[in-house]
């Protein structure tokens, strides 16, 4: 099954909610994921090595035949254009600022302590995610209980077969699906 997911963002920034979804699905359904340029996905090296290592299958359309190697070294050459780019826009901005230009939010510290989100927003951004994934699979768990498998251990191993991965991206064991269910089944203990 082909799902499309559409992103314009910067690959300088790696908190993208379409890039979080896309590497969700391909991680769920073991499928690959497909993008325009290899900058795009990322200009952070540890963030596309990361990727790479996870297990999550990637091609790039700019360089289909790239391999591991040619992934890192264009990772490493990405994010030196970040830095460089980086670099630039201090350099303007002061040089902005030496001839009188005013920088900076008028409305000072206080609008840095709206934005913060803090421990409880990550966590709940976390928990939504479990949950998100959870639901995801209701049906496929609704199928594998309709075979006539309901132990933890069966469901485990059905969820395997079928190359579901967990919402890390592993294999699932007994505990794994204890916690999915409890997710989806409100009131059943983990």
């Amino acid at each position: 099954m082909l799902a499309e997911y559409t992103e314009i963002e910067s690959g300088k920034n790696n908190a993208r909610p379409e890039l979080t979804r896309a590497l969700h699905h391909a991680k769920v359904t073991g499928a690959t994921l497909v993008i325009a340029k290899l900058d795009r996905l990322s200009r952070n090296a540890a963030f596309l090595m990361t990727l790479k290592d996870s297990g999550t299958e990637f091609v790039a359309a700019d360089m289909p035949d790239a391999n591991s190697l040619t992934i890192g070294i264009m990772a490493l050459i990405a994010q030196q254009e970040r830095e460089a780019t980086s670099t630039r826009t201090k350099e303007a901005l002061r040089a902005a600022k030496a001839r009188g230009a005013k920088l900076g939010n008028p409305n000072g510290a206080a609008a840095l302590r709206r934005a913060q989100k803090g421990n409880q927003a990550a966590l709940s951004t976390i928990t939504a995610k479990a949950n998100a994934h959870a639901h995801d699979l209701v049906t496929v768990i609704a199928a594998i209980r309709a075979t006539g498998t309901t132990s933890l251990n069966g469901i485990a191993t059905a969820l395997n077969e079928r190359t579901i991965r967990t919402p890390r991206g592993g294999r699932w064991h007994a505990k794994s699906v204890s916690n999915l269910l409890a997710r989806i089944e409100p009131g059943r203990s983990t």
